[in-house]
């Protein structure tokens, strides 16, 4: 009876059906440009092209591999052609015959191994590598692609999407050598055999592989969705798991799990539709290679009792049955992996769209390297916006002299935290220009601008690792007493003395259990470290106590002393003494001067002051 077992595999005649071959991919995700199968089979090729040592070992395995097997059905043939009937078996060439097929089988198995060992060998050698090149190019993308996209989903990308081209590589190879190798050794075993069955066998077979590529290009739309959905699907996950305190302080639970049931129904729709769709291949197949082993049995018993078409052995027709089950095996067995192929082929377009996305301009060829930043910053009429069509910065205009502390102060969303972006050159402006010690930064390398500067954010960031290894994140090669000098100049020395393993203390993700204010201590802690020419703070002190505040208000103008400094504020105490404050309004400096200057001139400053620090009404 027929071959039974389901085993994975793909072959190339059918290709652009399972893979979704066309000019167009229309699954809803616009960062993700139409892309053929053709063009995703070459690119995926040009990384396996590095491994042509696996991949050719594993191809001649395959072939030594397949040609054993068909050379087991030889024997079985005439093993069955010496045994005629009862007391009339020919022992002593059965003898022989039996310990050959346990030969060529050892040796089969063997060889199979072999190809299975290179073909994962190789697998998992062009995942790593195309998962190295994703991932470094994130490290050179511009922070407005960053900005632009879901960390979930581009997380997602490097992950889940390059494991699954992987896996589509792991049964696509497996099955392309083995799949050709049979089709090709038992058309012309069958050839030899029969000519007239061989050719019923060729006519037929063509009906599965026409059912099987309608029903996988009517499926790969939905397997494309599948997986722009699954990276919807994880950013909403990153994004609450990150922000679970919130979260939870806001009762949001509810509210999030709604949102998640939204998105993973989605999933479980498009995943459900894509699966239906292609477990229907399997049947159909399935149904039409019986079908043609049914006719090939009762046409192998014509001619063992009539001669006709052609003469054939009882021992012939159970060699030429297990050849039309071995010639149709391969298309059969493509209908049961098209769900692993065409989800690879949808993560190898997602891959390939972030390997596409245009990255950060690189440095000019004759770009400067500043060597020692003397620190005077000059924005001249600067204008900059995210969309072109809405105006952010207008005119902006800064003459910063080094030692200089200047502090932004305004509404929320008038443009103070842009402007420290663009003095970083994470974007460039639209028009005008900043100027480093009188040069463009746009002239200057990107590696010595940003070391000139030092950051510190109202958000802290701390990776897992030591608290000496997050102090010296930002000066690797920082010994232990600068290390400990810098966190003492922080005022952070206190709490990390207080911990059992105090600088070797290993702290989670974010902090851990740490509060705000002692992330934040550490944080400066890393800036005072890096001793930079310019300093950056935006909300620096916003999460420390009062008291604390005072402590590193101290250390902070010790550090800033000699040094050009921009504080962006909210909280005005803390920039009083500011030897120049711009205020902000609307994209625009609508005031500048002392704070002195700003409350005598009675303006814009003068009343976000008074708001702050007025009496309340009496009760």
């Amino acid at each position: 009876m027929p071959n039974s077992y389901s085993a994975v595999g793909s072959i190339s005649t059918v290709t652009a059906s399972v893979t979704g071959g066309g000019s167009e991919l229309n699954d809803g995700d616009r960062s993700v440009p139409a892309m053929s199968a053709g063009e995703v089979t070459r690119r995926l090729l040009s990384y396996v092209r590095p491994h042509a040592g696996s991949f050719a070992l594993s191809f001649v395995a395959a072939a030594v591999s397949v040609t054993l097997q068909l050379y087991v059905p030889i024997l079985i043939g005439q093993g069955i052609d010496l045994i005629v009937g009862a007391g009339r078996v020919d022992f002593a060439a059965l003898t022989p015959l039996v310990l050959r097929l346990g030969l060529v089988v050892i040796g089969a198995s063997v060889t199979q191994w072999l190809q299975g060992y290179c073909i994962n060998r190789l697998s998992y050698e062009t995942v790593r590598d195309l998962r190295v090149q994703a991932s470094d190019k994130i490290s050179r993308m511009p922070i407005s692609f960053i900005d632009a996209h879901p960390h979930g989903d581009l997380i997602s990308r490097v992950v889940n999407d390059v494991d699954l081209v992987g896996d589509g590589l792991l049964q696509g190879f497996t099955q392309l050598f083995t799949g050709v190798f049979t089709i090709v050794g038992t058309l012309v075993f069958m050839l030899t055999i029969s000519v007239p069955m061989a050719i019923v066998v060729v006519l037929v077979t063509p009906l599965s592989i026409f059912g099987a590529g309608v029903i996988a290009k009517v499926s790969n739309k939905s397997f494309s969705a599948q997986q722009r959905i699954l990276g919807q699907l994880t950013g909403h996950i990153e994004e609450y798991v990150g922000n679970q305190r919130l979260v939870s302080a806001f009762a949001f639970g509810p509210r999030a799990q709604e949102g998640f049931d939204a998105i993973n129904g989605e999933l479980y729709t498009a995943g459900e539709r894509a699966q239906f769709l292609s477990s229907l291949s399997n049947p159909g197949t399935r149904f039409i290679n019986n079908v043609i082993y049914a006719v090939v049995g009762v046409i192998g018993c014509a001619c063992v009792i009539t001669g006709w078409p052609a003469p054939l052995t009882v021992g012939g027709v159970q060699v030429f049955l297990s050849y039309a089950n071995q010639y149709t095996k391969p298309f059969n067995e493509v209908t049961s992996v098209i769900t692993q192929i065409q989800t690879a082929y949808a993560s190898a377009r997602r891959v390939f769209a972030l390997l596409d996305a245009e990255e950060e301009e690189p440095d000019a060829p004759d770009a400067l390297v500043l060597a020692a930043p003397q620190g005077a910053v000059a924005l001249e009429h600067v204008d900059f916006s995210y969309v072109p069509d809405r105006k952010l910065l207008q005119d902006i205009c800064v003459d910063a002299a080094p030692g200089r502390r200047f502090a932004l102060v305004g509404p929320t969303g008038c443009g103070k935290t842009t402007l420290i972006n663009l003095l970083l050159r994470f974007y460039d402006v639209d028009a005008g220009a900043v100027e480093l010690d009188g040069t463009d930064i746009r002239e200057l390398t990107r590696a010595s601008l940003r070391h000139s500067f030092g950051m510190v954010l109202q958000d802290s960031w701390l990776f897992e690792g030591t608290i000496a290894e997050n102090i010296a994140y930002g000066r690797s090669d920082a010994t232990r007493e600068q290390i400990v000098d810098a966190a003492r100049r922080a005022h952070a020395d206190g709490f990390i003395d207080t911990l059992p393993q105090g600088y070797d203390t290993v702290i989670a993700e974010d902090g851990g259990s740490f509060s705000q204010g002692q992330r934040q201590l550490l944080c400066i802690a890393r800036v005072m470290l890096t001793d930079p020419a310019i300093l950056l703070l935006d909300e620096a002190t916003s999460s420390i106590d009062t008291r604390t505040e005072l402590q590193v208000q101290a250390a902070f103008d010790e550090l800033m002393r000699g040094r050009t400094s921009f504080v962006v504020a909210h909280r005005l105490s803390t920039i009083v003494h500011a030897d120049c404050i711009l205020v902000m309004r609307d994209g625009r400096i609508v005031e500048r001067g002392t704070h002195e200057q700003l409350l005598a001139a009675g303006g814009f400053y003068a009343e976000l002051y008074n708001s702050q620090f007025a009496s309340p009404a009496a009760c």
